[in-house]
Parts: structure tokens; C-alpha cells; sequence
């Protein structure tokens, strides 16, 4: 057996037990629910539900934080700028840019390693095939740069940029790094303007919107091309 054949067995094995978890243990099904829940509900679902932790027990809340995040980066569409102005708001800036850049960067890291061990097949249903094909295309554009532009721009999909890194050449420190240094400025000025509760909203009407015309643009785009192609023929 080759050692990548050996990384996907134990890669694989850690998801089968995951899986066995939250089917077999209540208390987990349960949690991880409510997290999904409280996801579907936008920011003021997440906000509540890190809120609930944090009035009780602030250790434990920094925990769930931590693992949204990181949900939020496995899992493809689930924004993850709701966390990140949920964590400014209930710790405040300075803890809430702490919290939200190290737990992103974990999340960073995961998805990397998903995709250099379980590689495109799996991508493709965790970001989509056709995320994996935008993202592949934003990287042949900006090349070596792609990574650190990529967490620039809030409307590239995070977890599909670390999935498609995995897929490349790239080394893990290179992709840390330029992971590091672009997510830096976005936690920063997110935390600053979320660190009151009605700003933090505001933001988050802001960047849905600016999201959506991302996605408009992106739509004319491709039904240009189309058309396009339809008159050479």
C-alpha cells in the first residue's frame, strides 16, 4: 500500500468515526443540529446560539466558536463571516479578531489537507463541482498570488480556495502563509465595525449584498459566454 493510499485509509476512517459519533450519540446529534439550525437562521441565528454559551460558561463559548468556524470551512456554502462578526460582537475586538483569524485558519488548514489526501472527487462534492471549476480558473489567473488574493476578496468561497490548494503543487507553509497574511486584513476590519451589535448587522446586510452581486455578475457572465459561443458556431 502507497502512503497516500495509507493518508486516505486514515483520513477516511477519521470521517467514518465522526459519522458514527453523531448518528450514535444523542447529546452529539443534537449539538450538531442545533449548530445547522442556528446557521440556517443567518447571523442572528448564530449569534444567539454562541450568545446562549457565552452567558454561561466563556471557555465553552470560545469552543463552539472554534468548531462553527471550522463547520463553516468543511462545509460548503455556510458563510462564515456569521461567526466571525458573532465573535466580535459577544468577546469584543481584540478577542473576537483572536478567536475568529486562528479558528479560520484551522479551518484553512483542514480543507487543505482534505483535498491534497482525498483529492478532486471529494472536493467536488464538498465545494461543488462547479466551485471547484471558478476557483480553478481564479487560480490560473492570478497564479502564485491566487491564495493570498483569494482571502482579500470576501465573496471567494473560503473553503474552495483551500480545497482547490490541496489539489495544487503548492506546499502547506506557502498556502499557510499567503492563508495567514490575506485573512488577516478582512478578520480585522470585520471584527472592528461587528464589535456593536447593530453595526455587526449592518456588515452583514452589506456583505450580502455585496456577495449577491458577485453572483449576479457571475451569472451574466456566463450567459454572455454561452452566447457568445452560440454565435461562432
Amino acid at each position: 500500500m502507497t502512503k497516500e493510499n495509507k493518508k486516505r485509509l486514515i483520513l477516511l476512517g477519521i470521517v467514518v468515526v465522526f459519522i458514527a459519533i453523531y448518528l450514535l450519540v444523542p447529546q452529539v446529534n443534537s449539538s450538531i443540529n442545533s449548530a445547522m439550525a442556528a446557521f440556517g437562521k443567518g447571523f442572528d441565528g448564530v449569534f444567539a446560539y454562541i450568545k446562549n454559551f457565552a452567558d454561561e460558561n466563556m471557555a465553552l463559548a470560545i469552543t463552539i466558536s472554534f468548531l462553527l468556524m471550522i463547520m463553516a470551512s468543511i462545509l460548503s456554502p455556510i458563510p462564515q463571516f456569521f461567526v466571525t462578526l458573532s465573535n466580535a460582537a459577544i468577546y469584543g475586538f481584540a478577542v473576537g479578531v483572536i478567536v475568529s483569524w486562528t479558528s479560520a485558519m484551522l479551518g484553512a488548514a483542514i480543507c487543505f489537507y482534505i483535498g491534497r489526501i482525498l483529492g478532486r472527487d471529494i472536493v467536488e462534492k464538498l465545494a461543488t463541482k462547479e466551485g471547484v471549476k471558478n476557483i480553478e480558473e481564479f487560480f490560473m489567473k492570478h497564479g502564485s498570488k491566487a491564495i493570498f488574493v483569494g482571502r482579500l476578496l470576501p465573496f471567494i468561497p473560503f473553503d474552495a480556495v483551500s480545497y482547490v490548494a490541496g489539489l495544487t503543487p503548492i506546499t502547506f507553509g506557502k498556502f499557510f502563509l499567503a492563508t495567514g497574511i490575506g485573512q488577516t486584513p478582512a478578520t480585522i476590519a470585520y471584527s472592528y465595525f461587528a464589535k456593536d451589535l447593530s453595526n455587526a448587522r449592518t456588515l452583514m446586510w452589506g456583505l450580502i449584498g455585496l456577495f449577491g452581486l458577485a453572483f449576479l455578475s457571475y451569472l451574466l457572465r456566463v450567459w454572455y459566454g454561452k452566447r457568445q459561443k452560440k454565435k461562432n458556431i
